[in-house]
């Protein structure tokens, strides 16, 4: 059995590089389930528990869409902004589902279409977004606010709807649909920002609030004379 972990070369405080052992999540997740020590047990029992819930999951989705509302309340995220989230995720889920019967490949093909789309709506390509947003890893649509989230949804509802009316087929005919429903989402943006005099893209971002109110609650009110 080949081992849960890789050796990469790693930069240590020598400056120099040394062979050392690595393990993604899942690695790391088979190592402590192959611990012996009765320490490890804690671990294990919480690994089989997120493995029953996935299982309850499958077999009734409905609960893990009740689970994602009960993760995104407890970062502090807002009703209103769940429910588009989620409702987000089934559009997205729909636009998806159309591309694999189109013979559009997953992967580099998928997001080659999501960022024309997010183009055409925003001006932005999504790495350009997170980038904006100051993000890395994280999930962009995760740190976006009600009205990126809107339009978001409309680029990709829209781009659906053309693809089943001109019955795009293949990757080229489906990147035009892309770029068709996110210049919809694209107009109806510019229109909202000429009529408010207000942008809808933000900087802003679930981090940097989360940040920002944790310095408000460690803020120590001055002493009274």
């Amino acid at each position: 059995m080949s081992p849960f972990w890789v050796q990469l070369k790693l930069k240590s405080t020598d400056n120099k590089y040394y062979l050392t052992d690595c393990a993604n999540i899942k690695g790391i997740f088979r190592i402590i389930q192959s611990i012996p020590s009765k320490k490890a047990e804690p671990f294990k029992q919480w690994l089989a528990k997120v493995g029953y819930e996935r299982v309850q999951e499958i077999e009734n989705p409905e609960l893990a869409q009740k689970r994602m509302k009960e993760i995104y309340k407890a970062k502090g995220y807002s009703d209103a902004w769940i429910e588009k989230r989620i409702r987000g995720i089934a559009v997205r889920d729909e636009l998806t589902d159309e591309w694999r019967k189109r013979d559009v490949k997953e992967g580099k093909e998928f997001a080659i279409l999501t960022s024309e789309i997010s183009k055409a709506t925003f001006g932005l390509t999504p790495n350009e977004y997170k980038d904006f947003k100051s993000l890395k890893k994280e999930n962009l649509r995760g740190h976006m606010n009600d009205l990126e989230l809107i339009f978001s949804i409309l680029g990709e509802k829209a781009t659906t709807e053309i693809t089943r009316t001109k019955d795009a087929q293949g990757f080229c005919e489906n990147k035009d649909a892309a770029q068709g429903g996110g210049r919809i989402a694209g107009n109806a943006r510019k229109s909202l920002e000429t009529e408010t005099n207000k942008k809808v893209i933000s900087k802003a971002n679930y981090i940097s609030k989360q940040e920002k109110n944790r310095k408000k609650a460690t803020i120590t009110p001055p002493k009274r004379l």
